[in-house]
């Protein structure tokens, strides 16, 4: 049977085109790993299925490791430099090397674009470009597909139970603000205030026993993690202490209070609930963490961010001098300098552009002159950074009325949302969007979808293949975490008639959407383009 879901594909294709590609029968392999191939690994198989299949230990190739010059290496690395050395460096010993013999895959292949002079060719190629020449890619028919629908008489088939999906491609300078706003819902809180490197969460526990680092993993095999990530900050500590009073509770253990001390004499008592525990003692530190640093100076932050990007106060009522609001920020020293330009980049979004003059002023007040050619580069995103007749006035995007209850301090909703919501209620100006297809008409059997909606590509048992249309939104030049929630929401708020993807080259925070911005001037190098 054919292996279903996005990740047991790619198990699958770990274990036969690497694995099984190299296996003996009455051998045993090491299988040595980097970080990022170890993280693809561990999410789409299990150890007990690596083992199975002939591998006796799982190794990092960046970690200090016996030598077994007995066993043969399978190396599953990504190509980087860093990778490539340590494994040149397992082979350089004497007067054995670590392994008897490597078997080395690479999880990526090299880019297209790579300089040539780091390439030499095995064999010269005949007729040059051959893989434009024999995939028939040329620039004058790479998009055929949209102009043969329209020949008159001859539509495209379409099987009887076809349920269209659509796919949107927007640019990020669709929505320059929503990756600079302090978003306070738990997952990118997380990501924006707090130090956490490949999705890892690094934190000091304090117990019965000596302090010490401990590392988690924030992904999808973390139920709790996905449960509580897209949820308001103010919402979450509760809903831990609740789910954590519940455990207790359906486990008979005694507790006066559900809280990261007391946990720790609960561990002691009960260490067989060790696992569960642990895991809600993640989630309390990480929520408890985000709180201290949101304490300081990020919640006067948040109710200014939040004014710049609405236009409006809290009440309603339009922000009629945001100089006021900007100025006490951009003169504190305890306020750091990329906090600073974050604001600033909100007021002049929100006044379309200010003169040279008074832009100039702001950057001295604000002490970032070094990072001017990074606020200038907001021009490259669409935005007027210097606007010499500017009068004052603001200039504001058309957006959906909203009445659902939000917080004062996260009144902001991504344009994304917007538009996801006009894409699923088929609303979509086609003068905006000329290739949206109209939809097709869906019957009952096509609604039914999987009660896991939102976690299609899990390779769980007892999920089941969701059925209808899907709305694939990609975003070119990265997607924040909001616009990530907003998936989830639109796709919840239509029953799971709809199931919403959303997708970019890379993920942001607001700092790495600031490093982006910081480089937007700089030209390509060694960059193959079409």
């Amino acid at each position: 049977m054919a292996p279903s879901g996005l990740k047991a594909v790619v198990g699958e294709k770990i274990l036969s085109g690497v694995i099984r590609s190299v296996k003996k029968d009455g051998e045993w392999k090491v299988l040595i790993m980097d970080h990022p191939s170890m993280r693809i690994l561990s999410s789409c198989c299990k150890m007990s299925d690596i083992l199975a299949e002939g591998i006796t230990i799982v190794e990092d190739i960046n970690k200090r490791r016996e030598p077994i010059p007995s066993l043969e290496a399978i190396y599953l690395l990504s190509p980087t430099e860093k990778s490539v050395q340590a494994l040149i460096a397992d082979f350089r010993g004497t007067p054995t090397f670590t392994y008897k013999a490597a078997h080395v895959f690479f999880t990526d292949s090299v880019l297209p674009g790579c300089p040539p002079q780091h390439l030499q060719p095995l064999l010269p190629l005949p007729g040059g470009r051959a893989s434009t020449a024999a995939g028939g890619t040329g620039p004058a028919d790479r998009h055929p597909v949209r102009h043969s629908a329209r020949v008159p008489g001859h539509p495209l088939p379409q099987g009887p139970e076809k349920t269209r999906s659509q796919l949107l491609i927007m640019d990020r300078a669709a929505d320059p603000v929503s990756p600079l706003l302090h978003e306070l819902t738990f997952q990118a809180m997380a990501y924006d205030l707090l130090d956490i490197d490949q999705d890892t969460y690094r934190y000091e526990t304090t117990g019965l026993s000596e302090a010490r680092e401990k590392a988690v993993l924030l992904d999808e095999d973390d139920d709790l993690w996905v449960e509580l990530r897209h949820m308001h900050i103010a919402d979450v500590s509760k809903k831990v202490t609740e789910l954590l009073k519940n455990f207790c509770e359906s486990k008979r253990l005694t507790t006066d209070k559900a809280n990261i001390k007391d946990l720790s004499h609960i561990l002691k008592k009960m260490p067989q609930y060790q696992k569960e525990l642990n895991k809600y003692s993640t989630h309390l530190h990480l929520a408890d963490d985000c709180m201290k640093h949101f304490k300081g100076c990020v919640e006067k932050l948040c109710s200014v961010e939040q004014d710049l990007a609405m236009g409006s106060d809290a009440e309603g009522e339009k922000i009629k001098d945001p100089m006021k609001l900007i100025v006490p920020v951009l003169l504190d020293a305890a306020v750091p300098a990329y906090d600073k330009i974050r604001v600033l980049l909100l007021y002049i979004l929100l006044r379309n552009g200010v003169s040279e003059e008074n832009l100039a002023k702001l950057i001295q007040h604000a002490n970032v002159q070094a990072h001017s050619n990074l606020i200038r580069n907001l021009e490259q995103l669409g935005g007027t950074v210097t606007n010499p007749g500017s009068s004052g006035t603001t200039s504001r995007l058309e957006r959906r009325e909203r009445s659902e209850p939000t917080y004062q301090l996260s009144r902001w909703t991504p344009v994304i949302k917007d538009v996801m919501e006009d894409a699923v209620e088929d609303r979509l100006d086609r003068k905006l969007w000329p290739f949206v297809s109209d939809p097709a008409p869906t019957s009952s059997s096509q609604a039914a979808v999987s009660a896991r909606f939102g976690h299609w590509h899990k390779n769980k048992a007892g999920v089941e293949a969701r059925a209808g249309p899907r709305l694939i939104v990609y975003i070119v030049g990265g997607v924040a975490m909001s616009e990530m929630r907003a998936a989830y929401e639109v796709t919840r708020a239509t029953d799971g008639k709809w199931e919403v993807l959303i997708g970019s080259s890379h993920i942001l925070t607001p700092t790495r959407f600031l490093d982006d911005l910081k480089t937007l001037d700089q030209k390509l190098e060694g960059v193959s383009l079409p």
